[in-house]
């Protein structure tokens, strides 16, 4: 069985599962808000510690790439020393974007993985260089390995312009086009740097068409404010003269003034190119400013609606719980205090005046619940008065039957004491004496009936009386009497107001004694003082009394239970409690040595005397009979 909770404790758990739900879906749309401001702010700082490096570093490579070229074709110490001063540019440029890109790098696994790539082609400048200073390398094997170079680090633009607003990502991806038409033409000026093989035209060509086209289809989709920069170029006198050397080239011949042309435009390119990457840059941060304050403002919104809802619903729960708790309260009070009281005062046969349950309540179904709990509890007290009623008049008819069975006992016992004293046969003597010894056991049950109604049987003394006669006169209202023994005893005497009682109740445990236990085997009663009264010890030799039975029976003699019609099998021990009760005698039941049961009797020394009783009168007194067998002590 699970763990109880209280009412306040399931309904905060159950709100707490929309509640729960608001505080995850506000997070939610908290991080999803935030987080696109944050990435368009990655936008410019990704800019800083990578696009733009690159960018200077793709500059520098080209210079070097065009440089290298030239000194290929022409061996020369002016050569040497150009290619010496710009690897030096190139490789601070290089130490530059090591040092930026390592800021940027752990962004994301994506920017990782292109940011490796182009560190491993950045390591193949050393090689390339050795090849070249050893003249191990041709013209277009070394562009190809610097083209490869530029490759990486346009790879790294395209990935690292990936942004979360539309627009800037289109006009971000057209100006890395553009920067890439800006390489091509760099390429084409190192292959067109002197008269051409067949196959670097080959090469030549396939760049031409592929710069036009990519020039083309930029300027068709870039923004007016971008575009008009490029166009200014595309249309000036030095591109149109650019587009004839190229078909020149293309041609098989060598066109004058094509370094100089073409390093003007690659320049024009660069500048136009970095202006616009800068706009663009510059433009995602309004735009996150604009995210972030929508988010601020949503997120804001729906903080507030989720506390009102928080607020409302521990408002409305505690109410409930409330509510609930009175009626937990009132229920408790009808089912520990009023129906109790009540029961107690039916008991004692007082009028009960019981005021209605009231629960106030705004809920529909705890009033409903309310007038059940009155309407239970008036149900309860009528039927307590029922039963009150009921053993009252069960009471009243053991009574008056047990009055008049004892009338016609006690006129019987009268008769045959007569018939005694003037039988003179020994078998009529003994047949009147049994028939005494039976009307005797017949006015024990009739008092058990009275003492089951309620109230005292008329058998009394007026004068103490010896513990030994009280326990032969118990003996002799016991059927199997011949199995008694009784031992001898301290002449202690009993109070005569209780002489009757007590006579009945060490007779039910007598008897009770002899009924549980074999024909064959004596029943032992003895009586000794004890520090507090005196006590009477029955014991049996029988089967004895399981240790659950034994203190369960032990409970109902310590404290009787009301008398229930249906439980009939246990009379006598429930007429020893009541007259133990009666006379605050303490009545315990134990294991006896011989595997049977002993019963204690312990009188109260208020009932107990010790002075010895003055000369009984014999015709008040009542004989013991039948005479018992005493066993001395050894």
């Amino acid at each position: 069985m699970g763990r109880s909770r209280t009412i306040r404790m399931k309904i905060i758990g159950l709100l707490l599962v929309p509640l729960a739900s608001m505080v995850v879906l506000w997070g939610v749309i908290t991080a999803v808000t935030a987080s696109e401001s944050l990435q368009l702010r990655a936008y410019k700082t990704l800019w800083t510690n990578l696009r733009l490096p690159a960018y200077q570093l793709i500059t520098e490579i080209q210079q070097e790439r065009l440089i290298t070229v030239k000194r290929l074709r022409v061996e020369s110490t002016a050569e040497k020393t150009a290619t010496t001063t710009q690897r030096t540019r190139t490789d601070e440029a290089r130490e530059m974007f090591r040092q930026l890109s390592s800021r940027s790098r752990d962004t994301s696994e994506t920017i990782r993985t292109q940011v490796d790539s182009v560190l491993t082609q950045l390591n193949r400048l050393e090689a390339i260089r050795a090849e070249v200073d050893a003249d191990l390398s041709d013209r277009l094997h070394t562009i190809e390995v610097y083209n490869g170079i530029t490759d990486s680090l346009f790879g790294l633009h395209r990935n690292v312009a990936l942004i979360d607003d539309i627009p800037i990502y289109e006009q971000s991806r057209i100006v890395v086009d553009l920067g890439y038409a800006k390489e091509l033409l760099t390429r084409e000026q190192a292959l067109a740097v002197a008269p051409t093989t067949a196959a670097e035209r080959r090469l030549f060509t396939q760049l031409v068409g592929n710069r036009r086209f990519l020039v083309d289809q930029a300027l068709a989709e870039l923004d007016p404010s971008l575009r008009d920069t490029q166009v200014s170029l595309i249309t000036s006198p030095s591109y149109q003269r650019m587009r004839l050397m190229e078909d020149q080239i293309i041609a098989g011949r060598t066109p004058h003034g094509w370094l100089d042309t073409t390093d003007r435009l690659a320049k024009s390119f660069e500048t136009a190119q970095l202006r616009a990457s800068t706009i663009l840059s510059e433009r995602a941060e309004p735009v996150a400013d604009s995210v972030l304050q929508r988010a601020l403002l949503l997120a804001g919104t729906c903080f507030l609606l989720m506390i009102l809802s928080i607020g409302f619903s521990l408002r409305m729960g505690n109410r409930l719980s409330k509510e609930l708790g009175t009626l937990r309260l009132a229920a408790l009070e009808v089912a520990q205090e009023r129906l109790p009281q009540v029961v107690a005062k039916l008991r004692k046969g007082e009028a009960v005046d019981v005021p209605e349950l009231s629960v106030e309540s705004t809920t529909v179904e705890i009033a409903d619940v309310g007038h059940a709990f009155s309407t239970v509890q008036q149900t309860a007290v009528e039927a307590a008065v029922g039963q009150a009623q009921l053993r009252d008049g069960v009471g009243h008819v053991f009574r008056n039957l047990a009055r008049r069975s004892q009338t016609l006992l006690h006129r019987q016992r009268i008769q045959l004491e007569g018939m005694q004293h003037r039988a003179t046969d020994p078998d009529a003597l003994d047949d009147l004496f049994r028939l005494d010894h039976l009307t005797t056991r017949m006015r024990r049950h009739a008092e058990g009936l009275i003492i089951l109604s309620g109230a005292t049987p008329g058998r009394g003394w007026s004068r103490p009386v010896p513990m030994l006669d009280v326990v032969r006169g118990a003996a002799a209202e016991v059927e199997d009497y011949p199995r008694v023994t009784i031992g001898p005893m301290p002449g202690q005497s009993l109070a005569g107001p209780v002489v009757g009682d007590v006579i009945h109740l060490i007779a039910e445990l007598i008897e009770n004694a002899t009924v549980y236990s074999p024909a064959h085997t004596p029943v032992i009663v003895r009586g000794e003082a004890a520090a507090r009264g005196f006590a009477i010890e029955v014991e049996d030799r029988g089967l004895g009394m399981s240790p659950q039975t034994l203190a369960e029976t032990n409970e109902r003699l310590a404290s009787p239970p009301e008398f229930d019609l249906a439980d009939s099998d246990q009379l006598g021990l429930f007429v020893v409690s009541r007259l133990a009760a009666r006379h605050d005698i303490r009545v315990t039941l134990r294991g006896s040595p011989y595997g049977g049961t002993t019963a204690i009797v312990l009188i109260p020394a208020e009932h107990v005397s010790d002075s010895p009783p003055p000369e009984p009168d014999r015709r008040a007194e009542e004989p013991a009979r039948p005479t018992m067998r005493v066993v001395p002590s050894e």
